[in-house]
């Protein structure tokens, strides 16, 4: 499959214009925008708990300044008028003490347990529905392919927040000791990590998740999360301006103003992740289409070589 779309990326100059214009129709055409809600509300629900069992496992070997710093790593992120919840949650479990962070674990163990099995499932169904699956999955499979996901992605972002947090504090150690304000060439690193994470994460989930006969081809679904990588970037750009210059939601929605800006993020963030699905199976139907195209014609068989051959017999 990626031999034939190779050749059809290099023989169609406006192949890419065209995937585009289809996966924005494939995404955007049907009822997706359903899940995209009900995603974006159990990650709404499930992002607080992530953030008070993470702190818990940082604050076993982390010092309060170096679970400061992840703080500020993991808020740059997001758009600057949902940073405040986002950081002053993130500060109060910092400064609490082990125990009160332990407990507050354990609860928010359950509670994000459920909202990030709830929004896997809404995200897995989407992806599904874009993905043309006719036939779902049985009750169990489907559950412990949400339940697997969801242990992925959290693990995941921990292994990639727990790199920014190092190279954030090696950057420092390096400036420090250079004599040098700010921090070190390794700087730039910690922008490109999330990013890096991201796309992996969502092509192995475009992969081995989006299809239930057979995995996605790997040039399919690694376009796909770079795609949606991509959008999400630009999402979380066009957010940041929409609520911050085009439409303050201060003034409208008060003091739970930043709720409804991180929700909104969310839900442009899902949307991407939505796209680069659709982005893939594009790819997938283009490949398919151009292996028929390719294929070669059937044998014609020859009347006379027959009857003469039939002669030669007799």
């Amino acid at each position: 499959m990626s031999e034939q779309l190779t050749r059809s990326v290099l023989k169609a100059p406006g192949f890419w214009g065209g995937l585009a214009v289809r996966a924005f129709t494939r995404s955007w055409g049907r009822d997706v925008m359903l899940y995209t809600g009900g995603v974006s509300f159990f990650a709404l629900l499930a992002v607080f708990p992530a953030i008070a069992i993470l702190i818990g496992f940082y604050k076993l070997g982390l010092s309060i300044s170096e679970v400061s710093a992840q703080a500020t790593a993991l808020s740059d992120l997001l758009p600057k008028a949902a940073q405040t919840i986002f950081q002053g949650e993130i500060t109060r479990l910092s400064n609490a003490s082990a125990r009160t962070v332990s407990a507050q674990s354990a609860f928010a163990l359950f509670v994000g347990a459920y909202a990030a099995h709830r929004g896997f499932k809404a995200l897995l169904a989407g992806l599904n529905l874009i993905h043309d699956e006719t036939e779902p999955h049985g009750f169990f499979k489907f559950n412990l392919l949400a339940f697997f996901v969801a242990i992925f992605a959290f693990a995941l972002f921990t292994v990639v927040s727990g790199a920014v947090v190092t190279v954030r504090i090696m950057a420092h150690a390096s400036s420090s000791a250079a004599g040098l304000p700010g921090r070190s060439g390794m700087a730039p690193l910690d922008a490109f990590l999330p990013a890096i994470g991201l796309v992996i994460g969502l092509t192995l989930l475009y992969r081995y998740a989006m299809s239930h006969r057979t995995p996605v081809a790997w040039l399919p679904a690694t376009a796909g999360g770079l795609v949606a990588t991509l959008m999400s970037v630009v999402s979380s750009w066009l957010c940041a301006i929409y609520v911050e210059q085009i439409a303050p939601l201060g003034a409208t929605y008060g003091s739970v103003g930043a709720v409804v800006v991180l929700l909104i993020w969310l839900s442009w963030n899902v949307n991407a992740i939505f796209y680069g699905g659709a982005f893939a199976t594009e790819m997938e139907l283009a490949a398919k289409a151009r292996a028929v195209v390719d294929a070669p014609p059937a044998d014609v068989v020859n009347l006379s070589e027959r009857r003469a051959g039939r002669r030669s017999r007799s």
